[in-house]
């Protein structure tokens, strides 16, 4: 799978950083990109009074968080020679994991290096003044900021490098990931 890690960038972060705002507006100008997982399980998991949500079973949520990214950068490979923007990655379900205090398995780390992306990734860092939660983001602005921190520790150690996004409105993040990636 390393043959596509060079057109597959990530955007990490907290909760409530603007990372999906960000995905949008790259959707907009026209690149492939992947819906975040844990707001897709937690809307599909409440519409069927289903199990797997954070606040009932983190396992089970983050099984699910793995199998939805492995399932993204599947479907991001159809996407032969375009640039796809991750709304997180396979690595986001280890931070989630250490953040929650639960085991590392085996088989999310071997998916952790198996599934590569670009090695540079873009990180939303914590933005207080444009966080707030909603049915689906429950993490208090603390728990956000200890995401933030487990997601920067677990892509390092895995050898990305990580590139912080500007706290500044989201055309100007665009022009930033553009001028980044090489793709303005």
């Amino acid at each position: 799978m390393q043959n596509d890690s060079d057109r597959f960038f990530v955007l990490t972060g907290g909760p409530g950083s603007g990372k999906t705002t960000l995905i949008e507006a790259l959707r907009r100008a026209g690149f492939a990109t992947s819906i975040e997982a844990g707001r897709g399980i937690i809307r599909h998991q409440s519409d069927i009074g289903g199990p797997a949500l954070p606040w009932r079973d983190r396992a089970l949520f983050a099984e699910l968080m793995l199998s939805w990214e492995m399932r993204s950068y599947q479907i991001a490979q159809e996407q032969t020679g375009r640039p796809v923007f991750f709304d997180r990655g396979v690595p986001d379900t280890l931070g989630y994991l250490r953040l929650s205090g639960l085991p590392l398995p085996e088989h999310i780390n071997a998916a952790a290096k198996r599934f590569r992306y670009n090695p540079r990734i873009f990180v939303a860092p914590l933005w207080p003044e444009i966080f707030a939660q909603d049915e689906e983001r429950k993490q208090t602005l603390d728990e956000a900021e200890r995401t933030h921190h487990a997601l920067v520790g677990v892509y390092t150690e895995l050898g990305y490098e990580m590139i912080p996004l500007p706290l500044a409105p989201v055309e100007a993040r665009l022009r930033f990931v553009l001028a980044e990636t090489g793709l303005a």
